[in-house]
């Protein structure tokens, strides 16, 4: 054995080494694109906040103005009952007879008829309106066919008889008007929704 190869206790062993470098320090984050960032969100939930306040304003206002128009719609459709008998009343009396009326008589008649504009005009004045289809178009959203009247002579689906009067309060319907329509005449022009509903009428029913 060669005596230079002899370990020498007293020497510590050199250490090897290391096969891999510390790992380098994480970048330190912009603060400028930071506070970017924090801007566009808070800017996107402000946007989002104040479209949803707005719908909100928007629906609260159109809830106000149906409870404004439609508050009357329970009393209105009673007060109907009440234009229905004025009206009987006032055509229980035949044309020649009130035509011909005098005296006390003729000042009933006058109340009678007094009475029914008076009540129709405070009914539209809360936006209830009478509706009067004689001689238009059945509209299967504002009228109801009780029966045809065979009539060869005017359009097919036209009212021709109205037997209860209708009544409207804002856009809805608070009553539709009972009706009778004709049959057998020319075909009725289209008139967009509700015209196929018109040409037969019997199907609305």
């Amino acid at each position: 054995m060669n005596p230079n190869d002899t370990e020498n206790p007293n020497v510590a062993p050199q250490a090897e080494p290391a096969n891999d470098a510390a790992p380098a320090a994480a970048p330190e984050a912009d603060p400028i694109a930071v506070l970017e960032a924090e801007k566009a969100d808070l800017k996107d939930k402000l946007l989002r906040l104040m479209a949803d306040m707005e719908n909100l304003r928007r629906r609260t206002a159109r809830e106000i103005t149906d409870a404004r128009t439609y508050a009357v719609t329970n009393f209105a459709r009673d007060m109907l009952n009440v234009a229905d008998n004025v009206r009987r009343a006032i055509e229980s009396v035949p044309e020649e007879e009130s035509r011909t009326a005098e005296g006390a008589f003729k000042g009933l008649i006058e109340g009678i008829d007094l009475t029914e504009r008076d009540l129709l005009k405070n009914l539209e004045r809360h936006g209830v309106k009478k509706l009067d289809p004689q001689g238009q178009k059945f509209d299967p959203n504002l009228h109801q066919a009780m029966f045809e009247i065979p009539n060869a002579e005017v359009p097919n689906g036209t009212v021709l008889q109205v037997v209860q009067s209708g009544y409207v309060i804002g856009d809805r319907v608070l009553r539709p008007a009972l009706v009778g329509v004709s049959r057998g005449g020319p075909k009725a022009a289209a008139n967009g929704n509700g015209s196929e509903a018109a040409d037969n009428p019997s199907a609305a029913q």
